[in-house]
């Protein structure tokens, strides 16, 4: 029941409304809300964005491929009990924060990947700077954005043997996400481009080029 509280002293699991999150309690002070989609969660991410004044007090937010962890939480019971009868729209919101990613489209596995989607690689970069894309989450390294957008049709695989390194500046694609390397690292992700933008700079604020809800279109340029 909405309010209960489990053993641990925390909220007990609020099932949510029908299209809602479902709410767990996570150790002391943490909440983690699934949604039912990836878009879902990017729409749970910029609501609680967007309503975090009205809400009981909560350090931190970050999403990810399916959650959103709610971090340092004042209330737990009356924010889970809040966020249940949330009802979330299918899509996140249009506007918000956007960055254009200059790209030289010049990757060692751009052709293998024009071939996994039946076009030329000519094609294929069209198709890629075609898109818009939205951070949804960060991981993997520090600035290092996982971008949705990509239509599930283009999905592909990781390769099977990783890299031992990838030059920092990196333009990959792995399953449903684009990525960029913000620095030289290992990675089994297919490589179609690179970019001299910085994607972490601690001079920054924030540090992270790519931030979740930041809006991303790839543009092709002449390499050099």
């Amino acid at each position: 029941m909405a309010g209960q509280r489990s053993e641990a002293g925390g909220p007990s699991e609020e099932p949510g409304a029908a299209g809602g999150p479902v709410v767990r309690p996570v150790g002391e002070d943490a909440l983690l809300v699934t949604a039912g989609s990836a878009e879902q969660v990017a729409a749970l991410y910029a609501e609680l964005l967007a309503r975090r004044d009205e809400l009981p007090e909560v350090a931190e937010i970050v999403p990810a491929a399916c959650t959103v962890l709610l971090d340092g939480v004042a209330d737990r019971t009356a924010l889970a009990r809040a966020l249940a009868g949330w009802e979330l729209p299918e899509h996140p919101p249009a506007e918000g924060p956007s960055v254009t990613v200059p790209t030289v489209y010049d990757g060692a596995d751009l052709a293998e990947v024009a071939g996994l989607w039946g076009v030329s690689p000519e094609a294929a970069v069209r198709i890629h700077t075609g898109a818009e894309y939205r951070v949804a989450f960060c991981g993997f390294a520090p600035g290092f954005g996982y971008l949705t957008g990509l239509p599930e049709r283009y999905r592909v695989p990781r390769r099977t043997t990783p890299r031992s390194t990838v030059p920092a500046g990196s333009v990959a694609l792995a399953g449903p996400y684009t990525g960029v390397y913000p620095r030289s690292s290992p990675g089994g992700w297919q490589l179609i481009g690179r970019t001299a933008l910085r994607l972490w700079d601690t001079a920054r604020e924030p540090a992270a080029l790519l931030t979740p809800g930041t809006r991303v279109r790839f543009e092709a340029v002449a390499g050099g």
